[in-house]
């Protein structure tokens, strides 16, 4: 099994780095998920068509990580049919994710991707970097949000601007459930019983899909 790398929680001193750890803790844990983000295209059984990144390159590496927060299952996805994932950063207890190591660039473009936006402009992320939070818009996935640094590059990722407790939790659907969890079980740190257990905790999931029934997922992912 791999080994979980710390994440140093001190913010980077780099205000313009090269590249990044985006930092996934929903169904781009996924690497072939994500390589739609990457490389465009629309997913089998997807609504959505994704442009793209300018760089298409798959990421250079993916280690998983912990970050310190909460995960839960809100608002209603066309694409997925059921409650996305969002992270809280200020709630108690982690969140298991995937890191993967992309060019600036490639990171602006996959969350203007999750915003709604025409990838092709670069962020400022001075603010992000500086306070560890930068709110871009009131919608989803609008908030980014710096856990610190591994190997001196910053971990990224982005949430909504709300709190874990402020909105209506949504169960996710079974596709988004199958790809979020085995994109965790593939990072080679954490076994099915700790996916399984970890995800059906958390809120929206919770009383909705259990843990025999996620692990159940996984294993039908496996054949």
């Amino acid at each position: 099994m791999k080994a979980l790398p710390s994440i140093d929680p001190a913010l980077p001193t780099d205000w313009h780095p090269e590249r990044v750890w985006y930092t996934s803790y929903g169904s781009n844990t996924h690497l072939e998920r994500l390589a739609f983000y990457l490389r465009g295209g629309r997913p089998p059984g997807g609504a959505r068509a994704y442009p793209g990144c300018r760089n298409p390159a798959m990421p250079a590496r993916s280690i998983p990580v912990e970050l310190t927060g909460a995960m839960y299952f809100a608002t209603r996805s066309p694409v997925w049919g059921g409650g996305r994932a969002f992270y809280d950063p200020r709630a108690d207890g982690r969140v298991l994710a995937r890191a993967h190591l992309v060019t600036a660039d490639q990171f602006f473009d996959i969350a203007a991707q999750e915003m709604y936006r025409d990838p092709g402009m670069d962020l400022d992320l001075v603010d992000v970097l500086t306070n560890g939070r930068a709110v871009l818009g009131e919608g989803r996935y609008e908030t980014l949000v710096c856990a610190g640094q591994v190997d001196g590059l910053p971990v990224l990722t982005f949430t909504a601007p709300w709190r874990m407790n402020e909105v209506r939790w949504v169960p996710p659907s079974s596709a988004y459930v199958r790809f979020l969890s085995s994109g965790l079980l593939s990072a080679g740190t954490w076994d099915l019983a700790a996916v399984a257990s970890y995800v059906a905790a958390c809120p929206g999931a919770f009383g909705h899909w259990p843990e025999q029934a996620v692990a159940d997922l996984l294993a039908s992912t496996d054949r």
